[in-house]
């Protein structure tokens, strides 16, 4: 079975209200979609930064978060996925203030995951960025992840 990692914005987008933005909205309907469909056709895993950013704000929309990655296995960020996660930095790949998107990208590697799943285009589903880390991740030993969206991992 395929692996996958959910990153934050996933969860988010799964539980918050309806947007009035047309493709936030169309997200949320492919993310519900993804979600009771292909789910259970990949072991799924977080993080404690998935954790942590999901607590984070509202109680009651975090309590919601929660309750959905309850079941999932958490990868540990091991001083592996750390100093993958400092050269991502370093590069210059992900900004400093993002270093959270940067170790999403660092634990599901260093864990050998599959996919990361993710609605982030701007730090992690960004063509031009997974490049770049995809040759810091090969140089280190590692295995990137395929970086995508939900609607891109609906299958054939």
């Amino acid at each position: 079975m395929e692996s996958v990692y959910i990153e934050t914005t996933v969860i988010s987008y799964l539980v918050s209200r309806p947007s009035r933005d047309i493709l936030v909205a169309a997200h949320q309907q492919t993310t519900y979609e993804w979600w009771a469909s292909r789910r259970q056709e990949f072991e799924c895993y977080i993080s404690q930064v998935v954790i942590d950013e999901i607590q984070a704000g509202d109680n009651e929309a975090a309590e919601k978060r929660m309750e959905e990655i309850g079941n999932f296995a958490v990868l540990e960020a091991t001083i592996e996925a750390e100093r993958l996660t400092e050269a991502i930095i370093d590069s210059g790949a992900i900004p400093k203030i993002a270093v959270r998107d940067a170790a999403h990208i660092a634990v599901a590697a260093v864990n050998n995951i599959d996919y990361l799943l993710t609605w982030n285009c701007r730090h992690l589903a960004n063509a031009q960025i997974i490049r770049r880390i995809s040759v810091i991740c090969n140089t280190r030993g590692y295995s990137m992840p395929v970086i995508c969206t939900p609607e891109e991992l609906m299958g054939v």
